[in-house]
Order: structure tokens, then C-alpha cells, then sequence
């Protein structure tokens, strides 16, 4: 009896040594592999049905774990690129959204007008950085006859987006015209000899200086000594001076 259970004993001791020894054989594997596929990343995906053409809101994705070395460009890590933008697909619940399949949501004032994107060049300069919902102006340079000429071609332009998240990395803008314009702009862009844009000034000192230039004419029209040429209202006239008569001797 005894001897039975020394047996069982050393069986159970042997089986759990073995079973550690496998154990650890699998996690050294599974570690090599995981060294081997570069770890994992998030990608996002669909958290249900998105409709094709309708905006991406932020709980109708989700994010699943696949190995760094099968993320390709394509795939989607960052939930910036994918907020406030539409699929150009229907995406069924729990496919993968690459970036193919998503663009930008275009928040057009009107639906017959375009974005041109006017980015800088020896041709292209912007005065000022601007942003999103600024408006500029644009000065176009040709020559005419052989005669250099310079004029405002477009006026109060609103900007529709910027690229370059901070200032100094501003490379250019897409403005926001009618499909007339869009056409003269593009033109503009490819054979003008030297296109401007300038930042229309909105702020307040454009209201002062309306406000000064109403009240100078009233200025002006004041005299120059008052003192001098006002004349009492109670003032007695006086009658001009009778001749006197000479009497006759």
C-alpha cells in the first residue's frame, strides 16, 4: 500500500515537472514569436453597419489587436483620421477600415460650389498664414501685351480648410468658389506670372476706421476760427448811414 502511493506520488511529481517544462517551452515560443512579428498594434474597425456617404461618429468604431508586421499604410491607428470624415463604401460590422475607403467630409456652403486647394509656390504666395474660416483676397500678376498688370481677381474668398496642424508647418488651402470661378482660378493658378493671397482684415480696426472716415467730413465743414466769423443772434443791424443834406444859403 505503501508502496502504491510512493509510485502515484512520483508520477504526479514527474507530470507536474513535465507540465511546467511544456509550459515554459510554450511562452519561450509564443515570446519568439511575438519578438518575431514586431508586437501587436491597434486598427480600427467598424463597431456596426455604417451606411455609405454618412458621417463617422465615434462609437461606431472600435479597435482590434493584429501584429506589427502585417500593418501596412493602409490601415487606420490614429481615431483622428477617422472622426468627422465618410466612407465612400457600406462597411459591415467588424471589417477593417483602411484608408482607401474613407475621405474627408466636405462642409460646402453650397452644393454647386468646389474647393480648389492653392498650395505655395514661386508662382503662389500667401501674405499671411490663415485658417480655417478666414476669407482672403487674390491678386494676380500677367502680362498683357507686353505690358505687366496687376489686378484684384477675386475678393472675399472663405477658406475651407488649411494644411499644417501648427503655423509653421502651413503648406497651402483649399478655397471654396463657385464652379465658374473654380474654373478661372485653376487657370490663374497654371499661367498667371505671380498670384497673391492676401488675409482679408475683419477685426475691429476696419470699424473704427469706417466710423473716422464719416466724421471727417463733418470736421471739414466746420470754420476755421468759429471766434472770428459767429455772429450773436441778438445782435442789433445796423442801417446803412443817409446822406446829409447841405442847406442852401
Amino acid at each position: 500500500m505503501l508502496e502504491s502511493k510512493r509510485r502515484a506520488a512520483i508520477f504526479l511529481i514527474l507530470a507536474f515537472l513535465l507540465a511546467a517544462a511544456a509550459g515554459f517551452l510554450v511562452f519561450q515560443k509564443v515570446k519568439d514569436l511575438n519578438a518575431e512579428l514586431g508586437g501587436m498594434t491597434k486598427i480600427y474597425i467598424a463597431k456596426g453597419n455604417i451606411p455609405v456617404r454618412t458621417l463617422i461618429q465615434e462609437n461606431q468604431i472600435t479597435t482590434i489587436e493584429i501584429p506589427k508586421k502585417f500593418k501596412n499604410k493602409a490601415h487606420i491607428t490614429n481615431k483622428e483620421d477617422l472622426i468627422n470624415s465618410v466612407s465612400v463604401v457600406p462597411l459591415a460590422e467588424g471589417e477593417i477600415i483602411t484608408r482607401n475607403m474613407v475621405k474627408p467630409f466636405s462642409n460646402l456652403r453650397d452644393e454647386n460650389n468646389r474647393l480648389v486647394a492653392l498650395y505655395p509656390s514661386e508662382k503662389v504666395q500667401y501674405d499671411q498664414v490663415v485658417t480655417e474660416l478666414d476669407r482672403v483676397d487674390i491678386i494676380v500678376s500677367t502680362e498683357v501685351n507686353g505690358q505687366p498688370q496687376t489686378e484684384i481677381f477675386m475678393r472675399d474668398v472663405p477658406v475651407a480648410w488649411t494644411e499644417g496642424d501648427k503655423p509653421e508647418d502651413f503648406a497651402g488651402a483649399a478655397l471654396e468658389v463657385s464652379i465658374e470661378d473654380a474654373a478661372e482660378l485653376i487657370h490663374v493658378q497654371n499661367y498667371a506670372d505671380k498670384v497673391r493671397v492676401l488675409k482679408a482684415n475683419v477685426g475691429k480696426e476696419e470699424v473704427l476706421d469706417a466710423a473716422t472716415e464719416q466724421q471727417q467730413p463733418a470736421a471739414a465743414a466746420q470754420p476755421a476760427n468759429p471766434a472770428e466769423t459767429a455772429v450773436p443772434p441778438d445782435a442789433p443791424v445796423e442801417a446803412p448811414a443817409e446822406p446829409q443834406e447841405t442847406p442852401v444859403q
